[in-house]
């Protein structure tokens, strides 16, 4: 990629330094004429009136000479400024595109023709599990950000800037974010390459949770949720341009073996103007109103995950829909809070030692002001972050 990149530099250079000599040739025969115009022959017998004329036409051909110039400057600049903006526009580039040494472009296309195993799937792809020939296992999410018959799916000014999105995501390098390590562009969709992480999401770990076949302390949770915030507060505040998760839930918090949250999917609806935002549970509300979103949307899909957490209820939980539990998770939390009985919001395997419920309770109300109807009443992730951290210190 490198070599084509420094051949097109090369092969644009020589345009311009060809445009350049033939602007310096017209510049200097437009001079030689000027000087060739003005020239006097040896005083002879003449009138006044030829003196005046021979005056006119040495001032004729000074202005022509410096209208030429002009012409040539102004035509000039816009050749220059043509080439300069041909030779930034990024390239398509095809077939598999690595930034990570352990992946090979040809061990990367061996393994994505082979048989995947199916990990699960979202409204703009399905994830899948495979190896490579060195043995590494990746994770393979098939992003397909066009609609079946839509007229992008042919536009390279789209799948350029596709690429483009693509390639800054990859560049950023967080603990608590999935990086990506490669991306294979096909003609309908791309194939993201990640590390495999065996120990699944937030949402399978809280399944089974409720289904008594794990146990998640107050403190592995605690540690979770301020994971998912630091994640949320890097690619809010440390990214030029700001970044939005615009789909953050469980399913999207990946677990490592110590319960080290990494967020994925961040970034990806952006590129997928097809993809429905409001039909998560964990949506904020201008999402469902106006399709307004901002990094105060995001800090309400956090409040909703912290809310989970809390009471190991899931929002989609048949209870939320009766009007005893106000209609949502966010809602429930609320009533209780306002009045004074958050304890029984708690998912009772965490009660029993005081300290802890105290922060707990400390959390509740943490995750009720993420989830304020109005988005200026909320919280940013750069606030989050010391509140959560300095839990331990109520």
């Amino acid at each position: 990629m490198e070599k084509r990149r420094y051949s097109i530099r090369v092969s644009n250079s020589k345009v311009t330094a060809s445009l350049l000599f033939l602007f310096v040739l017209c510049l200097c025969y437009a001079s030689v004429q000027c000087q060739e115009s003005s020239k006097v022959t040896p005083p002879s017998p003449s009138t006044p009136t030829q003196s005046k004329n021979g005056l006119k036409r040495i001032l004729v051909s000074i202005f022509l000479g410096v209208l030429t110039g002009l012409i040539g400057a102004v035509v000039f600049a816009f050749v220059v400024r043509f080439l300069v903006r041909y030779m930034k526009r990024t390239p398509i580039l095809k077939g598999p595109v690595i930034f990570s040494p352990k992946i090979t472009p040809k061990s990367l296309q061996s393994a994505l023709e082979n048989e995947n195993q199916l990990l699960g799937s979202s409204s703009n792809g399905k994830y899948y599990r495979t190896a490579l020939d060195n043995g590494l296992t990746i994770a393979v999410k098939r992003f397909e950000p066009f609609e079946i018959g839509s007229p992008e799916r042919q536009s390279k000014s789209v799948k350029r800037r596709i690429q483009q999105e693509l390639e800054m995501l990859a560049s950023l390098r967080h603990r608590n974010l999935m990086s990506l390590r490669a991306y294979v562009r096909e003609p309908d969709r791309f194939s993201l390459v990640y590390d495999y992480v065996p120990t699944g999401s937030l949402e399978d770990a809280m399944n089974r949770v409720r289904e008594n076949e794990l146990q998640l302390g107050w403190e592995v949770r605690l540690r979770i949720a301020v994971g998912v915030i630091k994640g949320l507060r890097y690619l809010h505040f440390e990214c030029a341009p700001q970044i939005l998760h615009y789909n953050l839930k469980p399913r999207n918090v990946i677990l490592d073996a110590e319960f080290e949250p990494r967020l994925a999917d961040f970034g990806l609806a952006k590129l997928t103007p097809n993809l429905d935002r409001a039909t998560s549970g964990y949506s904020a509300p201008e999402c469902l109103q106006d399709c307004r979103y901002s990094d105060k949307s995001d800090v309400f899909s956090f409040g909703m995950i912290l809310g989970v957490l809390l009471t190991g209820r899931d929002p989609t939980d048949p209870f939320f829909g009766e009007s005893a539990s106000g209609g949502s998770l966010g809602r429930w939390l609320r009533h209780l809070q306002q009045a004074g009985e958050a304890r029984e919001a708690l998912d009772k395997s965490l009660l029993g030692e005081e300290v802890e419920e105290d922060e707990m309770l400390m959390a509740v109300r943490i995750a009720v002001v993420c989830q304020s109807e109005m988005p200026a009443d909320r919280p940013s992730s750069d606030e989050l972050v010391p509140m959560l951290s300095q839990l331990h210190s109520f």
